[in-house]
């Protein structure tokens, strides 16, 4: 049960908060849909990894599993990426751009001041971009919030990984705009 008394107790994770305060949903909501969704170099199932491998770092099961299965949506995996992103994406192909910038997400996670110039330089040379690694951090920094929320409001998340199939089919192709 949420710490503070939720207007629907059984919407999950930051989905009941949303409900309950929706003067800041929507600016949250916004943020997410433009950081996630919105005009990028980095596809939005990319942006959806480092969303959910800073809420996995962060051990919110939630943020993670959704954001996992709404990466899975994009880039149409299924719901191993979930598991796969947990463990580092040890047999998912990636870029090497998106592994250091994956990296340069868990520095920010760890705190702001753990990236690095050399981080940031290798970042450059495996052909990231200055736009590409401000996302990263702003991605990195605004989840490491919504993580905090989360769970800092002791909000419940259904556990099995299926759960969280429908709504990461709707948070990658109707967006963050609704909840």
């Amino acid at each position: 049960m949420a710490h503070i008394k939720l207007l629907n107790e059984d919407l999950p994770g930051i989905v009941g908060l949303l409900n309950n305060r929706p003067e800041t949903a929507k600016p949250l909501l916004d943020l997410a849909e433009t950081l996630l969704r919105g005009p990028s170099s980095l596809t939005s199932g990319e942006r959806e990894i480092i969303a959910a491998s800073v809420s996995y770092w962060n051990q919110c099961h939630f943020c993670h599993t959704s954001h996992a299965a709404a990466a899975a949506a994009h880039l149409k995996s299924g719901l191993e990426l979930i598991d796969e992103i947990k463990a580092g994406l040890p047999n998912t192909p990636v870029s090497e751009k998106l592994k250091v910038l994956l990296h340069i997400a868990h520095q920010v996670q760890r705190g702001g001041k753990n990236v690095t110039e050399e981080d940031i330089a290798f970042a450059r040379e495996q052909g990231a971009t200055d736009v590409e690694i401000h996302d990263t951090v702003l991605i990195a920094a605004a989840f490491c919030m919504y993580n905090r929320y989360v769970d800092g409001l002791n909000t419940w998340a259904p556990d099995p990984n299926e759960a969280y199939a429908e709504m990461g089919e709707r948070m990658a192709n109707v967006g963050y705009g609704r909840f």
